[in-house]
C-alpha cells in the first residue's frame, strides 16, 4: 500500500476532494497554510495571482478556495505522499486522518485466490477480486514468470486442461497506473490417481505444519527460560519470536533461551514461522515468573547503628538453610488487583507571573485517556491557583482507601529546596516561596496513611533550586508501606523540557511515557524502560533524565484489574462525588417563536474545560439565514470572546477535539469553549441569541432565550472553597493535614442519604438525540470523540466506565514532535 502514496492528487474522487476542501476552508489552519507548505517543491509553488484567484472563490455561493488549490496541485501532479507530508507539517490532524483513510481504500483485495489440488486434465480456476479507482488491471505470475495465456490478465486465471507444467506457486498483481498491490501466494498441485486428495500439508496452517509448539510454563527469578518451536515447510521455515507482541530482534531460531529471567520476562510468547510463500503463528505460551529460587546465598542481618558499626547476626539455625525457615513452599505467583483506581492530573500552563508553558495541555489530555483505558477514574484539570490545587489534592486523597490504586500527576513549574519538591500554582507571585506552593513530600506522607495497594506520584517539572525560598519544610516521616512509586521527569537541580510547537506540544517525559504506560508490567519495570528510552534520545542526553524512587515490593501494574470490596458509606459518597466531576449538562432543544429549533450540545475537553456547540435543526422556509450565538456568561468562568461562537473547533481554541466525530457533522455548528469551570460558584447561566433574516427583509431579527445548565463537570466539587485545616508541625505555613477529614465531613453529610453506592464508575453519554446512549465500554478505545453527557439519575443507575477518547498516536507522534533543534526546547 506504500505505492498508493505515489499516486497523484488527481486520483482522488470528487467526494474526497470536497471533504478535504471543506477542512481547508478556514483561516487558522487552511488552504493558505497548505499553499505555503507545498512551496517546498518549487513546481508546486503558487504565484500571488493564483492565490488571489483562490481567495476570490469565496464570492461564489458554491466556491471553495481549498478546492481550487487542490485542483491546481492535481494539475501539477502533486503526489498524495507529499500532500500528506504538508498536512502533517501544518498539524492539520483532521485532514491527515481523512487522507490516510482514503488512500488505504484506494486498492483493496476483496477476494484472495486459494491453493487447489485437482486431477490431471481437469479445470482449475484461480480468482482474484479487488476494489479501487476505475481502470484496475490484473496480472498473474507463476513463480517469477508472467502467465501469458488469454486469462493471465483477467481476475480469473483458468488452467485447463490441467497439466504438469501448471503446477507451482501463483500470485496476482492488481495494477492502477504505476501503482499495484499483490495477493497472497497460492499453490496448484495435480493429483494423478483417483481418490487421492490429501491436503497440501496435512494439519497445516497457510502451508506450514507445526511439529512442535511452545508451552506455557512457570519459572522463578534467576532461572533459565527455554521455549521451542518447529515446523515442516518447503522452502524451509524461518523463525521470529515475539514477547507481548513485540519482536525479539535477537531471537531468530527455532529455540528461545533466556538465562537468568526476571519479572520483566513474564508475559506472552509467540513465534512467527514463515518462508517465501507462507506465514503462520504458533499458539500463545504464557510465562509466569515467581520469587527467586536461590538456595545457596548467605543469610545475615546487618544492623547499621548511629556509630556506623556493622553488626552481623546469623539468622539460620544450625544445620538448616535460612530459606528453609520460610513457609513451605513459596506460593504461586499472585495476581494482584485493585479495589479501585483513581487519578488526579494537573497541568499548569498560563502562569500570571512566570513563563507560559505549552505542553501540559496535551500531556494531561493524553495521559488522562491512557489511564481511562486502564479503568482509572480520572479528573484532569488545567491552570489551577493555590486554593484550587489544594482542594483538588484534598478531594483526591479522600478517595484513597485500602487496596485502591492512586496516581497523581503534575505538569508545570516547580522547584526543589533542601530535599523537598514544590509544585507551583498559576497565581504564585514572581518571588514565590514554599508558602505559595504545594509541598510534594507532605502530600506523599498523606498518601501513605491510606493503606493503598499502589501510590504513583509523577512530577513533570523542573527541580532547580529556588533562591528566594529559605524556609526548610519538615514533613512528617514517610511510613514503610512498600507501595510507593515516585517518578521525577528530571534529576536534581535540572530542568524538564517541552518541545515548542505552534498548536499542540508534548513534554519530553510524556513523549516517551505514552509509548509504555499501558504495558502489562510492574510499574517500576515500565518506568525503567521509559528512562532507557529517554536515555537514547540524543538531544536530551545530559540535559534531562528520569529519576525513580520506589519501595514497591509487589508486582503491581497499572493494568491490574479492579475487584471492588465492601466500603464505608462515606467512601462511597466520596467516590460518587468524584464521579459527578464528569457529568455534563443534558442536551437541550430550544424552540424560538419564529419557528426555529436550536440544539445545544456539550462536550468535555478536560474536567474543567467544556465546549458548547449550537446547531440549527429546523427553520421555516421564509427564513433564509440564521445562527444561534451564546453570550452573557458569568464572570466566574474564563471565555475568550474573540474565540467564542466560531465555526470550527480550532478557531474556538479547542485543539484536542475532532469535529468530524460529532453527531451529525454535516449540520453547521458554532463552538464556544469555556475554561476555568472550577471557579464557577453558582449555576452556569448564559443567553442563546438567535440571529435570522427573512427572505423579504434586509434587516436582521434577534430573539433571546436564557439558559441554565446547572454546575457542569468539576464545578460541582467547589474547588474554590477552602478545605478545613489542622495545626501543622512543619515550619512552613502550608499544611495538608486537612487530608485527614473525619468520616463526618461535609462530603459524607452531602450524601448521607446514600446507604450503599456502587464504586462502579458511572457514565451517561448521549449522541445528540434524546434518550439515547453510546455503545458499551468496548467502543471507548476509538478516536477522540467529544462526549455529550447527562446523568440526572446518577445514584440510581451506576454503569461501567466509558473511557474518554484519545488523540491517536498517529496524530501526536514523533513525526509531529521532531527533536531536531534545541531552539524548540522550553524548560518548565
Amino acid at each position: 500500500m506504500e505505492d498508493a502514496w505515489k499516486m497523484s492528487v488527481g486520483t482522488l474522487n470528487e467526494q474526497v476532494l470536497n471533504k478535504l476542501a471543506k477542512m481547508l476552508d478556514n483561516s487558522s489552519c487552511g488552504w493558505r497554510q497548505l499553499a505555503k507548505a507545498v512551496s517546498e517543491q518549487p513546481r508546486l509553488s503558487c504565484s500571488e495571482n493564483e492565490l488571489t484567484a483562490c481567495s476570490l472563490q469565496v464570492l461564489s455561493a458554491t466556491g471553495s478556495p481549498g478546492r481550487t488549490l487542490l485542483a491546481r496541485l492535481a494539475d501539477r501532479s502533486c503526489s498524495l505522499e507529499f500532500l500528506l507530508h504538508c498536512l502533517r507539517k501544518m498539524d492539520h490532524h483532521d485532514a491527515v486522518q481523512c487522507l490516510t483513510t482514503t488512500v488505504a481504500e484506494l486498492i483493496q483485495i476483496t477476494v484472495q485466490p486459494q491453493s487447489q489440488e485437482a486431477k490431471m486434465g481437469s479445470k482449475v480456476v484461480l480468482t482474484c477480486r479487488a476494489t479501487g479507482p476505475p481502470g484496475l488491471s490484473y496480472q498473474w505470475f507463476r513463480g517469477s514468470e508472467e502467465v501469458s495465456t488469454e486469462t493471465g490478465s483477467t481476475p480469473e486465471l483458468v488452467l485447463c486442461p490441467l497439466a504438469p507444467v501448471h503446477q507451482g506457486h501463483y500470485i496476482c498483481r492488481v495494477n492502477h497506473g504505476d501503482n499495484c498491490i499483490f495477493t497472497q501466494w497460492v499453490e496448484v498441485r495435480s493429483v494423478y490417481s483417483a481418490g487421492c486428495s490429501s491436503t497440501l500439508f496435512p494439519g497445516s496452517v497457510s502451508g506450514l505444519r507445526f511439529t512442535l509448539q511452545p508451552q506455557s510454563q512457570a519459572a522463578s527469578e534467576g532461572d533459565t527460560l527455554f521455549l521451542e518451536c518447529d515446523a515442516e515447510a518447503n522452502p524451509p521455515a524461518q523463525y521470529e519470536w515475539y514477547h507481548n507482541m513485540l519482536p525479539m530482534k535477537e531471537q531468530k531460531t527455532r529455540s528461545l533461551k533466556i538465562p537468568c529471567v526476571t519479572t520483566a520476562d513474564r508475559g506472552q510468547y509467540k513465534c512467527k514461522v514463515f518462508n517465501l510463500y507462507h506465514e503462520a503463528w504458533t499458539d500463545t505460551a504464557t510465562v509466569t515468573i515467581g520469587p527467586s529460587s536461590i538456595t545457596d546465598a548467605s543469610w545475615v542481618e546487618v544492623d547499621r547503628g548511629l556509630d556506623s558499626k556493622e553488626v552481623y547476626r546469623l539468622t539460620n539455625r544450625p544445620g538448616i538453610h535460612p530459606l528453609q525457615q520460610m513457609a513451605n513452599p513459596p506460593p504461586p505467583v499472585k495476581n494482584f488487583h485493585a479495589t479501585d483506581k483513581v487519578a488526579l492530573l494537573i497541568g499548569n500552563m498560563n502562569y500570571l507571573y512566570h513563563t507560559q508553558l505549552c505542553a501540559p495541555m496535551a500531556d494531561v489530555h493524553e495521559l488522562t485517556n491512557f489511564l481511562r483505558q486502564m479503568d482509572f477514574k480520572v479528573v484532569s484539570l488545567l491552570d489551577l491557583n493555590w486554593q484550587e490545587m489544594h482542594s483538588a489534592v484534598t478531594e483526591f486523597l479522600l478517595l484513597l482507601d485500602k487496596g485502591v490504586y492512586g496516581l497523581l500527576y503534575f505538569a508545570g513549574h516547580g522547584y526543589e529546596n533542601y530535599g523537598n519538591s514544590f509544585m507551583v500554582p498559576i497565581d504564585a507571585p514572581a518571588s514565590y516561596t514554599s508558602e505559595h506552593c504545594l509541598c510534594v513530600q507532605q502530600i506523599l506522607t498523606r498518601m501513605q496513611e491510606k493503606e493503598t495497594g499502589l501510590n504513583v506520584f509523577l512530577l513533570d517539572m523542573c527541580r532547580k533550586r529556588n533562591p528566594n525560598d529559605v524556609i526548610i519544610v519538615q514533613p512528617e516521616l514517610i511510613k514503610v508501606t512498600a507501595n510507593i512509586v515516585f517518578g521525577y521527569a528530571t534529576c536534581v537541580d535540572a530542568e524538564a523540557y517541552e518541545v515548542k510547537k505552534k498548536d499542540v506540544s508534548n513534554g519530553i517525559f510524556i513523549s516517551f511515557l505514552k509509548r509504555r504506560v499501558c504495558e502489562d508490567e510492574k510499574v517500576t519495570v515500565m518506568l525503567d524502560r521509559v528512562a532507557e528510552d529517554m536515555g537514547r534520545c540524543e538531544i536530551t542526553r545530559g540535559r534531562q533524565a528520569l529519576e525513580l524512587r520506589s519501595n514497591l515490593s509487589e508486582r503491581r501494574s497499572l493494568t491490574d484489574k479492579i475487584q471492588p470490596s465492601e466500603c464505608s458509606t462515606s467512601h462511597s459518597a466520596r467516590n460518587l462525588q468524584w464521579a459527578v466531576a464528569h457529568v455534563l449538562p443534558q442536551t437541550l432543544y430550544l424552540q424560538f417563536d419564529c419557528g426555529v429549533k436550536v440544539q445545544l450540545g456539550f462536550a468535555a475537553e478536560f474536567s474543567n474545560i467544556m465546549v458548547i456547540y449550537t446547531r440549527i435543526l429546523e427553520k421555516p422556509k421564509e427564513i433564509v439565514s440564521c445562527c444561534a450565538q451564546l453570550t452573557d456568561f458569568p464572570e466566574d468562568v474564563d471565555i475568550d470572546l474573540k474565540k467564542s461562537n466560531q465555526e470550527t473547533l480550532v478557531e474556538a481554541g479547542s485543539l484536542l477535539l475532532i469535529k468530524e466525530n460529532l453527531p451529525s457533522p454535516e449540520v453547521p455548528s458554532l463552538y464556544t469553549r469555556i475554561r476555568g469551570l472550577q471557579r464557577l460558584r453558582t449555576e452556569l447561566t448564559f443567553t442563546t441569541c438567535l440571529h435570522y433574516t427573512y427572505s423579504n427583509m434586509d434587516e436582521e431579527v434577534q430573539e433571546r432565550k436564557p439558559v441554565t445548565v446547572g454546575k457542569p463537570l468539576v464545578s460541582k466539587l467547589n474547588l474554590h472553597e477552602p478545605r478545613p485545616l489542622r495545626t501543622c508541625s512543619a515550619s512552613s505555613s502550608f499544611s495538608l493535614d486537612s487530608f485527614n477529614v473525619p468520616e463526618c465531613s461535609s462530603l459524607t453529610e452531602a450524601f448521607a442519604s446514600v446507604d450503599s453506592v456502587s464504586n462502579t464508575w458511572p457514565y451517561c453519554v448521549q449522541t445528540g438525540r434524546e434518550s439515547s446512549t453510546t455503545d458499551p465500554p468496548a467502543s471507548s478505545r476509538s478516536a477522540n470523540i467529544p462526549e455529550e453527557t447527562d446523568c440526572p439519575e446518577l445514584c440510581d443507575a451506576p454503569q461501567p466506565l466509558v473511557a474518554s477518547k484519545s488523540l491517536s498516536l498517529s496524530q501526536v507522534n514523533d513525526t509531529n514532535y521532531k527533536f531536531s533543534d534545541m531552539y524548540n526546547f522550553h524548560s518548565h
